[in-house]
């Protein structure tokens, strides 16, 4: 019997082989994360890594280095003291600057993969030889991972493509990520999400599911959308300004139609260009919506774009007027305070 046991072991492993070294030729392990992007390649839309995409989202992301270079827990050490002159202040400053344009690097936004359903081949003769599963890990070092092959053996003999969840498990395990754990932490269980939106740590959630997760999976899409909308419905803009996530935060609310409470909040901040920024993304995104028809037909610009959006498209058309009056009030209050300063002068 140990005898037959082996030989079945080494015959499974021969046809193992001969089938992923067929398949590998074939190149159908997985999907590129951009393949439903190029199947869509007829459709004008934007995309999120457009580059005039890019250039509105970091324009309007802001650039505060005070929260950039926030304090952060780590091990006291005495502070160091240099003196600059005022050329290599300027070189110190703008070194500064540059870092933290990298910090403010907006992570992808990709389409959720397509499941994994591919059957290889069912082998009724391995039925019941085992109780667990196999896998078989393509563990080649310098291969991508989206290329490696990976295969599940079932106990009842159907071999079939690991699942993305299996996947994802596999390459942690040989392939280990700095920060990253096998079985994902309880923090990204929908109960505990709402415990840590409540303490209003969005950046850490979205910081520590950028390491967990994979960004075209349904765990850090579905963890992103979470907090997005509890930041949308709360009102809560301010806390992902100047931080990598305002990019992705603004683009899914441009997506889905929703950017009045974004305009109301940007507009009462005294940043009437991002706001204007905000609807050229929307028309971008909606060339077919009535404010961007509405906007061709009377060239609309600056704080004009707005008033359009907020007579047509807005579903809070009353709060954003409202909002657009008291700023102007303000400007022109400012610009009176200011003549009278000068005549007094």
């Amino acid at each position: 019997m140990a005898a037959l046991s082996i030989t079945r072991r080494v015959v499974e492993r021969a046809r193992l082989v001969a089938l992923v070294e067929r398949l590998c030729a074939r190149d159908a392990c997985s999907r590129s994360p951009g393949e439903r992007e190029v199947k869509a390649a007829g459709i004008s839309k934007p995309q999120f890594m457009d580059k005039e995409v890019q250039n509105i989202l970091g324009r309007i992301t802001g650039l505060n280095l005070e929260k950039i270079f926030k304090p952060m827990k780590q091990q006291l050490n005495p502070p160091q003291y240099k003196l600059f002159t005022d050329e290599q202040l300027d070189g110190a400053r703008h070194e500064a600057m540059e870092v933290a344009k990298e910090h403010l690097r907006m992570p992808p936004v990709l389409d959720e993969r397509e499941p994994i359903c591919d059957v290889l081949a069912e082998d009724k003769i391995l039925a019941g030889l085992e109780t667990a599963k196999y896998v078989f890990t393509d563990i080649t070092y310098d291969k991508p991972h989206r290329e490696r092959f990976i295969v599940v053996r079932e106990p009842n003999g159907v071999l079939r493509k690991a699942t993305w969840d299996e996947r994802d498990r596999m390459i942690q395990v040989y392939f280990p990520r700095e920060g990253r754990t096998i079985i994902p932490p309880p923090i990204f269980q929908n109960e505990n999400l709402l415990v840590v939106f409540a303490q209003e740590r969005f950046e850490d959630i979205l910081d520590l599911c950028l390491v967990q997760f994979e960004p075209n999976s349904a765990d850090y899409i579905r963890v992103h959308h979470q907090t997005y909308e509890y930041i949308d419905k709360h009102n809560k803009y301010d806390l992902l300004r100047s931080t990598r996530h305002f990019g992705g935060l603004v683009w899914y609310l441009s997506n889905g139609m929703r950017i009045d409470g974004l305009l109301i909040d940007m507009i009462q901040r005294d940043l009437m260009d991002d706001a204007v920024s905000v609807v050229q993304l929307y028309h971008t995104l909606h060339p077919e919506c009535q404010s961007a028809n509405e906007t061709n037909v009377q060239q609309a610009k600056g704080i004009e774009l707005i008033k359009v959006f907020a007579h047509t498209d807005s579903k809070k058309g009353s709060y954003l007027e409202l909002a657009l009056q008291v700023y102007q009030e303000a400007i022109s209050s400012s610009a009176d305070q200011d003549a009278q300063r000068k005549e007094h002068n």
